[in-house]
């Protein structure tokens, strides 16, 4: 049988994760002899490369690069994958058995170049801050802009195109399917299973780099293609500065008031307001979740989550006026 499929899994020290993303790819309802398995190391010091090895990964490759980003991990397993599609998985994903098998009938449509499905966390209970950003997974199917990490791609869209872009930290695979869409072609999300993620966030300190990196990545692409015909996250920028903004306002007035008036009527007055954001946003989100817990602590992050990515954002922007560029933000 002739090699339909070159799967391409990335990872930095990911430890199990790694083995159960190996593992789920087997199992998956696809013939062994029309895929390829691929590895890309990115200098992980846990024994990632031997542990591929030991599950029968058909390509170890190991990165050593002396600015990490997943662009050339994924950069270095397509260029030496030989079927037709890809698949790109991060190491800390498990592959639904049936995403491949309905994925690839999309690519029927010669416009289709891209595929990917639902991703969602492994175990969202396990911290508030899973639970919370499982949700940010959630978004409509259909047609649309750009897809994360996990997706199918033509291989002979990716090489005319060149593949991802080694110099982004963040903000990678949106940035690729900006110049996909540019040629004409179309990403498809589908309604259907494709990864379970592990974020393995359990501390505020990890939430809030992720937010940093997040915003890193606004600012960096939304800047690159502010000049383009189809602008990327420029409005997305825009609004959380604004949000941002504004809710750091608020709290230093409430502050200055409480100590102005000696009173706390002011701050009173400033979580009551935010509360009703909350609620306001857990509301519009019902469609995400059933959950009413789960969806008032995700009100609650829409509120606070823009503050670590403009931080992030004015990150990017310093370090560009410095000319030096930023290093991984990473965050597990």
């Amino acid at each position: 049988m002739a090699l339909q499929l070159s799967i391409i899994i990335i990872g930095r020290n990911e430890g199990e994760r790694l083995l159960h993303c190996i593992r789920s790819v087997q199992a998956m309802d696809f013939p062994r002899e029309a895929m390829e398995i691929i590895y890309v190391d990115s200098a992980s010091t846990d024994g990632s490369p031997e542990r591929a090895k030991s599950l029968g990964v058909d390509k170890v490759l190991e990165v050593r690069p002396e600015r990490p980003a997943a662009a050339i991990g994924r950069n270095a397993g397509w260029k030496v994958a030989q079927a037709p599609y890809l698949l790109f998985l991060d190491g800390d994903t498990l592959l639904h058995p049936e995403f491949v098998k309905v994925g690839l009938r999309c690519f029927e449509d010669p416009q289709v170049a891209v595929v990917c499905g639902h991703r969602r966390e492994i175990t969202p209970p396990r911290s508030l801050y899973q639970r919370v950003l499982d949700l940010d997974w959630v978004y409509p199917t259909g047609t649309t802009a750009f897809c994360g990490g996990d997706a199918l791609i033509r291989h002979d869209v990716l090489d005319s195109v060149q593949g991802y872009d080694p110099t982004l930290i963040a903000g990678e695979d949106p940035e690729l399917c900006h110049r996909i869409r540019s040629q004409g072609y179309q990403i498809v999300h589908l309604d259907q299973m494709m990864t379970q993620h592990d974020l393995g966030i359990h501390t505020w300190s990890q939430y809030w780099r992720r937010g940093l990196r997040d915003g890193h990545a606004y600012a960096e692409v939304s800047h690159r293609l502010r000049h383009s015909p189809l602008p990327l996250w420029k409005r997305e920028s825009r609004k959380n500065w604004l949000h941002a903004g504004g809710l750091v306002t608020l709290t230093i007035l409430s502050l200055v008031g409480a100590i102005g008036l000696n009173t706390v009527w002011p701050i009173g007055l400033l979580l009551i307001f935010l509360a009703l954001l909350a609620l306001r946003t857990a509301w519009r989100a019902r469609w995400k979740s059933t959950d009413k817990w789960t969806l008032l602590l995700y009100g609650i992050h829409a509120h606070i989550h823009p503050i670590p990515i403009a931080m992030g954002q004015l990150s990017y922007h310093y370090y560009r006026w410095r000319g030096q560029r930023k290093q991984l933000i990473e965050y597990k």
